[in-house]
């Protein structure tokens, strides 16, 4: 079973609590809290999507896959934007660039799941 996906989730969330742990400390709570945010904006569509990849399906074909994950997408994005916008318009005081701070940091984590992904395969190859 491939690890990959939940393991990106997991160091996606806690890349988010250590950046919002180091911002609260240096810059205070306000950034704190909005670096937090910024990075669940980040984490939770992406966990959305992730789920719509790896569920089972009735029609286990490609097409369905590229199906799912379309659909998955466009709500991923939906999602964001919602996020985005309750965060804006709903969270007093907020620190716009800690917010974006953590989306920005937590959404660079996934390419360490294009690392993880090629060091899987490299063993994979290398124990064959």
């Amino acid at each position: 079973m491939d690890l990959t996906i939940p393991r990106v989730l997991m160091w996606q969330f806690l890349v988010g609590v250590g950046l919002a742990a180091v911002l609260w400390g240096v810059f205070g709570k306000v950034a704190g809290y909005s670096a937090m945010l910024g990075s669940l904006i980040c984490v939770i569509p992406n966990a959305f999507l992730a789920l719509r990849l790896v569920i089972p399906r009735s029609d286990p074909g490609a097409q369905a896959l590229v199906g799912a994950a379309w659909m998955g997408e466009i709500m991923k994005l939906a999602l964001t934007v919602l996020f985005f916008t309750l965060a804006f318009t709903q969270v007093k005081p907020l620190s716009a660039v800690a917010l974006f701070a953590g989306f920005i940091t937590t959404q660079l984590v996934v390419f360490s799941g294009l690392l993880m992904r090629h060091g899987q395969d490299t063993e994979n190859s290398n124990g064959s």
